[in-house]
């Protein structure tokens, strides 16, 4: 019985024992796993000088320069139309005739009217003349005292009168040349010719329509004439973004049809009313149409061809560049000396009282991370150009994304991988 007892207690210690051991090597192991450095991969690329060129994207379509929406001024049937669309045309080729039966009846009724007026006149005229001579000879026969006061006045009274008979008529010969002029005006209006020298872009209606002229509405849009040797691309451009752009400021046009090619253009005009949309909602937007003066232009340049536009707002040369994911935003506890500088308690105490945030890069020295606040200026699509802050040759961190902005801090350990090559690279 003794040795059995004996037995049991040896097992129970050795699997205490066991326990205990197991349980001091996870500690142990907790402890030496806990101490142990976080090492964060990176990405590196050394900090030179470079051209930076700041540039706003906009989409848009092509148009002509030159352009004239065709409409009448008057109304009726189309009786001949000797252009189609994509026609060449000089200033004063005919695009369009119209219907003159009615304005022809218009001109010949003015022109008997206007006769008519003048036959009047004609009469007035010589009653005038006739009661002119009499009021004469009663003036003088008046002066001489021998017509009373009264045939005087009556002599009077009637040249009054047949006076402003002769200019009513006259006045009426005048209304009728107006219409007539009117008349005459409108039937020259039934044919429209080419006000410049370009090409039918389109073209709207057909021989034999009815088209309404534009006395008392819009009129109808017949056609349009373009010149396509001058041509430009209309943009819309963020409200943000305008108030970078100047006129005279290069372009870069990339045009959906012509695949890589890029055209060039300069900044034309920039507009001065917004163009709005989604007002009220949160998706409203203002934008202001700029055009870009294309200055090659390509013969298979088509008015309405969508564009892509890089306006070059702002370039310059040698400067101290970084790659723009390499700026962060950190707030002022994370912004370092440099180991030149002394300390400023008046500065420390402003730091500690306030947390606004300012931009910072990473740059590697010796396996560590050091955070260098900077200023930033212009950028392009890629790199970023730096006021003060660095002064070239550093490593500065570009990458990841993630370590740059929520891993990394000041003194981190780092280790720095080889950047993957791209295929343009690689080539």
């Amino acid at each position: 019985m003794a040795n059995g007892k004996q037995k049991k207690s040896k097992k129970k210690i050795y699997i205490f024992g066991g326990i205990g051991a197991l349980l001091v090597a996870l500690i142990l192991f907790a402890l030496l796993g806990g101490s142990k450095e976080q090492i964060i991969q990176v990405q590196t690329e050394n900090v030179e000088k470079r051209d930076i060129t700041q540039k706003v994207t906009t989409t848009g379509k092509i148009e002509p320069e030159f352009k004239v929406i065709i409409t009448p001024e008057v109304t009726g049937e189309i009786v001949e139309l000797p252009v189609k669309e994509g026609d060449k045309v000089k200033k004063g080729d005919l695009l369009i005739k119209i219907n003159a039966k009615q304005y022809l009846a218009d001109r010949e009724s003015a022109e008997a009217t206007l006769l008519s007026s003048k036959s009047s006149l004609a009469m007035r005229k010589a009653e005038l003349d006739r009661i002119t001579l009499d009021y004469e000879r009663v003036k003088g026969l008046h002066k001489k005292g021998l017509a009373s006061d009264s045939e005087i006045e009556t002599a009077k009274s009637n040249f009054e009168s047949i006076k402003a008979g002769y200019d009513g008529a006259n006045a009426d010969v005048m209304r009728t040349e107006a219409a007539l002029r009117r008349a005459v005006e409108q039937l020259y209006k039934t044919s429209i010719y080419s006000p410049m020298n370009g090409t039918v872009n389109a073209l709207n209606v057909e021989l034999g329509e009815r088209v309404l002229g534009s006395g008392f509405s819009q009129g109808t849009n017949i056609m349009t004439v373009s010149d396509l040797n001058n041509m430009e691309a209309s943009v819309e451009v963020d409200e943000n973004d305008v108030v970078l752009i100047s006129i005279g400021d290069t372009a870069r046009i990339k045009v959906d049809a012509f695949k890589d090619k890029i055209f060039k253009g300069l900044v034309s005009e920039i507009g001065n009313s917004a163009i709005s949309s989604g007002l009220g909602t949160q998706d409203q937007v203002v934008n202001f149409n700029v055009k870009l003066k294309l200055i090659d232009v390509d013969k298979g340049l088509r008015p309405g061809m969508s564009c892509n536009a890089d306006i070059e707002t702002e370039t310059i040369k040698n400067v101290i560049g970084v790659p723009i994911q390499s700026i962060t935003i950190r707030g002022n506890e994370m912004v370092i000396k440099e180991d030149n500088e002394e300390e400023n308690p008046a500065l420390k105490k402003k730091e500690n009282g306030s947390k606004k945030s300012k931009e910072i890069v990473f740059v590697v020295k010796e396996g560590k991370a050091k955070s260098i606040e900077v200023e930033t200026g212009i950028s392009d699509d890629n790199y970023i150009y730096v006021k003060s802050g660095l002064s070239g040759g550093e490593q500065v961190v570009s990458g990841s994304y993630k370590a740059i902005s929520r891993e990394l801090n000041d003194g981190s350990t780092v280790r720095v991988e080889e950047k993957k090559k791209s295929l343009t690279d690689k080539k």
